[in-house]
C-alpha cells in the first residue's frame, strides 16, 4: 500500500514492485525458490499467530519486529533489521519499515504484511519482537497509520552504517528509533536532530563496529549503499563505526523501560 507525505510527495512503495533490501548486497534479480517461500511464510504465519495471541491476552497493538537478514556474527550481533508492526483496525498486522533500493544510496519506506516482511533472503529463519509499554504503543499506533506522520523522519540518502548522531544519511534501524522519538513527543520533535537529542536523553547507546581502513575502502568502492564520510574523523580513522543496530535497540528499549524483554521465535 503506497503512502504519500503531502509536503514532499514521498511515496512508500510495496516491496513486490522492486528490489529492496535492508543491508543485503545486491544480487541478480531472480524469483525466490519454493523452499525460501515456504520457510519464510511458515515463519511469518507463526509470528502473526503469536502477535495475535498477545493482542488477545494483553491488548497488544504495536511491536518492534526484527529479522536476521544477514550474518553479523563477526560483529557480535544476532539481528539485522527492525520495523514497527501494528495491528490495523481490520485486525491484520502490518509492518512499516525502511529498505534500501538495490544498487542505490536511497532508502524508501514500505508498508507490508508480515509475510512480505519475512519474504527475504534470510540468513537465519528467526523472528524477534519487543512489546512496548501501553503508552508507547498508543503513541506509535496513531503515528503508524498516519501517512504524513509516518514519513516525518524519513531521510532518503541511505548508508548501511550511517553515523548514529548524524543527519547526512539514515539507515533502517535509525529511522525506526527516530520515529519512536517523534511519536513520543509529537509537539516538540519535528526534525531528526530533535529526535536524536531525545534518544540521547533517554540513554540510547549505539553499537560500535570495528572496521579497518582497507575494509572500509573496499566496501565503499563496491557498494553504493555504504558510506563512512558522516562519521567523526577521529572515530573513523580509528575504525570505530558507531551505528544503530537491531541488537542495541532491543537492549535499550528494555533498559529504558520503554518495552519488555525481546521475544525470539525460531524456525521449527
Amino acid at each position: 500500500m503506497p503512502l504519500y507525505r503531502s509536503s514532499l510527495l514521498a511515496m512508500l512503495v510495496l516491496a513486490a514492485t522492486s528490489q529492496a533490501y535492508a543491508g543485503h548486497p545486491c544480487k541478480p534479480a531472480q524469483p525466490p525458490s519454493a523452499q525460501t517461500i515456504t520457510r519464510s511464510m511458515a515463519l511469518a504465519q507463526r509470528t502473526a499467530l503469536a502477535l495475535e495471541a498477545e493482542h488477545t491476552r494483553n491488548g497488544t497493538q504495536v511491536v518492534l519486529l526484527g529479522r536476521a537478514g544477514q550474518d553479523l556474527t563477526a560483529y557480535g550481533l544476532r539481528y539485522s533489521h527492525l520495523g514497527w508492526a501494528y495491528r490495523s483496525p481490520v485486525g491484520a498486522w502490518r509492518v512499516v519499515h525502511k529498505l534500501n533500493r538495490c544498487g542505490t544510496a536511497v532508502g524508501t519506506l514500505y508498508r507490508q504484511g508480515i509475510g512480505e516482511f519475512f519474504l527475504d533472503d534470510l540468513w537465519r529463519y528467526e523472528a524477534v519482537w519487543a512489546i512496548p509499554t501501553p503508552a508507547v504503543q498508543q503513541a506509535l499506533h496513531t503515528l503508524l497509520q498516519d501517512n504524513g506522520r509516518a514519513t516525518l523522519m524519513q531521510h532518503q540518502p541511505y548508508s548501511l552504517v550511517s553515523y548514529v548522531w548524524g543527519q547526512r544519511y539514515q539507515q533502517s534501524n535509525q529511522w525506526a528509533i527516530e520515529t519512536l522519538a517523534a511519536a513520543m513527543e509529537p509537539h516538540s520533535i519535528r526534525t531528526r536532530d530533535q529526535a536524536q537529542a531525545w534518544l540521547q536523553f533517554k540513554g540510547y547507546t549505539p553499537s560500535t563496529l570495528h572496521i579497518g581502513a582497507w575494509r572500509r575502502m573496499g566496501a565503499r568502492a563496491a557498494s553504493a549503499h555504504i558510506a563512512f564520510d558522516d562519521h567523526p574523523s577521529r572515530q573513523r580513522l580509528a575504525g570505530r563505526i558507531e551505528t544503530v543496530t537491531a541488537d542495541s535497540v532491543l537492549a535499550w528499549l528494555q533498559r529504558a523501560q520503554l518495552a519488555q524483554a525481546p521475544v525470539a521465535l525460531a524456525e521449527k
